[in-house]
C-alpha cells in the first residue's frame, strides 16, 4: 500500500496562494468516522508521484503525525490552463464494510481485426462502476483487445474478468470495446461533397422572411 506524509494546515483563505508557492498542496480528510473535517497540507511533489501510481481508486496509507488513516483519493483540483494539482479530498474508508466506485479501464494488446482487417477501434466506455472491500478494489482493470480478432467479435461486460472479492455493478450486456469496418473510398468521398449549409446565407432568408411578414404603413388598418 502507498504511504503519503502529510502535515496539518493552519494556512485558509487567501493564504493558500503562499502555501502553494512553498511547494504544498492544501488537502481536506473527510470520512463517516470524522466528525469534523482535517485541514491538511502535502508535498506537491510527493503527491504527484503517488497519484501518477495509485489514481482515485487505489487505497493509501496516510500518515498524520503519529497517526495513519486508510483513504482514498476522493477529488483533486486543477490549474484549469497548466494543470497543475489546487487541492486534495482524501477520504477515510471503514476497512470491514464495502464500498461503490468507478474505476478506471486501461485497454491492452493489440486487436488482430484492427491490425490485419484496418478495423477501426471503438471504445464505449472508460471506466465501469464496481463494489469491493476497500483492501480488494483494484487501481484499474485491464480489457484485453487480442479476442477482438473479427468484425463479428467485441468486449462485453460480462467478459471482464476481475478479482473474486470484487462485483461489477454495470450491465453486464454492455458492450466495452468493439471494431468497425473502416469506411470505403465512396464513403469518405461523400462525406466531402456533402453540401454545408452557410450561416449567412440561412441570415439573409431568415431577415428577408421577416421583412415581407411585416405590413407596410397603412396596411391592416381598417
Amino acid at each position: 500500500m502507498n504511504i503519503l506524509e502529510v502535515k496539518p494546515r493552519n494556512l485558509q483563505g487567501k493564504k493558500l496562494k503562499l502555501l502553494r508557492k512553498s511547494g504544498n498542496i492544501p488537502a481536506i480528510l473527510y470520512g463517516p468516522k470524522i466528525k469534523e473535517s482535517q485541514s491538511l497540507e502535502v508535498d506537491y511533489e510527493k503527491f504527484k508521484n503517488l497519484y501518477r501510481e495509485a489514481g482515485e481508486s487505489s487505497l493509501i496509507k496516510l500518515k498524520i503525525n503519529n497517526a495513519e488513516k486508510n483513504v482514498l483519493i476522493r477529488e483533486v483540483q486543477r490549474d484549469s490552463v497548466s494543470g497543475r494539482f489546487l487541492h486534495v479530498d482524501f477520504y477515510e474508508v471503514p476497512m470491514a464494510e464495502k464500498i461503490k466506485l468507478a474505476v478506471p479501464l486501461e485497454f491492452v494488446g493489440e486487436s488482430e481485426a484492427v491490425k490485419s482487417l484496418g478495423a477501426v477501434l471503438v471504445k464505449n466506455i472508460m471506466e465501469i462502476e464496481i463494489e469491493a472491500l476497500p483492501k480488494d478494489l483494484p487501481r484499474e482493470i485491464h480489457i484485453d483487445l487480442s479476442k477482438l480478432k473479427t468484425f463479428e467479435d467485441n468486449i462485453k461486460v460480462k467478459d471482464i474478468e476481475v478479482s473474486s472479492g470484487v462485483k461489477i455493478l454495470a450491465d453486464l450486456e454492455e458492450i466495452v470495446a468493439s471494431v468497425v469496418p473502416p469506411r470505403s473510398e465512396e464513403e469518405l468521398k461523400e462525406l466531402e461533397e456533402k453540401p454545408v449549409e452557410k450561416v449567412e446565407e440561412v441570415k439573409v432568408i431568415s431577415e428577408k422572411k421577416e421583412k415581407e411578414s411585416v405590413p407596410e404603413a397603412g396596411e391592416g388598418a381598417q
